[in-house]
């Protein structure tokens, strides 16, 4: 398997890709030396094609395992399903000396990330990503967090795993819309990090589209790559880490206000794209060819670009409700052009409104 190290010094730990895995699962966490028992987070989903050779992994390694089921939607990443988290681990006697993997999607690796962050006041755990979006984002950098009703990701704690397990071939089983939600994620680091990962996409649209494995782990590789290397640079985002939310201001204010049922996290940030795509142009970062280029591409991964119709006031709102505000203003990301970035402080949120072309 290729292999990638998000090097945090004492934290570090290693990214493995592979195809068909699964099987080694086991004997990863073997050679981490973690503790007799596992819990293996998961969602019946994932559970009916995954569980069982994870647990037999697992079993064949040594290790007692239990299954915590959690319902699968993001509707459910929140205070309610961690409580019955602790409970179900409580049950199982886990303690300082158990870890757990999250098997799943973004929401299990993000809820399963904070329950391991503050179970006993911390246990390791281990990513084994099923989706797309969480095999290029959400498993790789210690975001762990639940959603509040008033916002995303607003509860939640920087908690890296110990390993992160990427399969490929997960990515078969995957509904379509799903998978297009992780092409979003992938798009966005070619439109703010990297113009050859944005070219290879363009180019190589139909094949990923396809799900051709030996594209999908050059984009993914590519992704993980880039974003360990700003992870390394700023684990806690401080700084440069932010430019992992190019899209995520917009989008977040579009999950946010539609109650997280209408768009998946990954049409949200695409959304979130072509409206920061527009912001960077107006405001003189980016130029019309560069924010054509950037829809056009979204559209042709048959992913949402124009804002649900909200007023004004309610995306104020909720922009200013996004956990990047800091004494009222906003941490913004813009794309320079296509590959480059800048992240600039906005206190003028009607401004930032007027340049999305809300309210227009």
């Amino acid at each position: 398997m290729d292999k990638i190290t998000v090097n945090l010094e004492k934290r570090s730990y290693q990214i493995l890709f592979g195809q068909d895995v699964l099987s080694v699962i086991g004997t990863i966490c073997s050679d981490l030396k973690l503790g007799s028992s596992v819990a293996v987070i998961t969602n019946p989903t994932v559970a009916a094609l995954y569980y069982e050779p994870v647990r037999a992994a697992l079993v064949q390694a040594g290790f007692t395992v239990y299954k915590v089921e959690i319902p699968d939607g993001e509707e459910y990443k929140n205070i309610e399903t961690l409580k019955e988290i602790y409970s179900r681990l409580i049950d199982c006697g886990l303690d300082r000396g158990s870890f757990i993997v999250a098997l799943g999607g973004g929401v299990v690796g993000d809820v399963a990330g904070f329950a391991a962050a503050t179970y006993l006041r911390g246990i390791p755990f281990v990513q084994v990503p099923t989706t797309l979006l969480a095999q290029v984002d959400s498993s790789v950098g210690g975001k762990t967090g639940i959603n509040h009703e008033k916002g995303k990701n607003l509860i939640g704690a920087f908690y890296q795993p110990v390993s992160v397990l990427v399969d490929v071939a997960t990515l078969d089983t995957l509904p379509e819309r799903e998978f297009l939600s992780g092409m979003a994620e992938v798009v966005k680091y070619g439109v703010a990090m990297d113009g050859g990962l944005f070219d290879f996409i363009h180019d190589n649209a139909d094949r990923l589209l396809a799900r051709d494995k030996e594209s999908l782990l050059t984009v993914i590789k590519r992704s993980c790559a880039l974003k360990g290397e700003i992870v390394a640079q700023d684990e806690m985002e401080t700084g440069l880490r932010a430019v992992l939310n190019y899209g995520h201001t917009f989008g977040h204010a579009v999950e946010t206000l539609t109650g997280y049922r209408e768009y998946t996290h990954g049409e949200a940030v695409a959304i979130g794209m072509a409206r920061a795509a527009r912001v960077s142009e107006r405001m003189g970062h980016s130029g019309k060819s560069e924010t054509e280029r950037i829809i056009a591409l979204l559209e042709t991964l048959g992913l949402p670009t124009r804002l649900p119709s909200f007023d004004a006031a309610a995306y104020r709102d909720a922009l200013l409700r996004d956990k990047k505000v800091r004494d009222r203003g906003l941490n913004f990301v813009f794309n320079r052009g296509i590959g480059d970035f800048h992240i600039g402080r906005v206190t003028d949120i009607e401004a930032l409104l007027e340049a999305a072309g809300i309210g227009e």
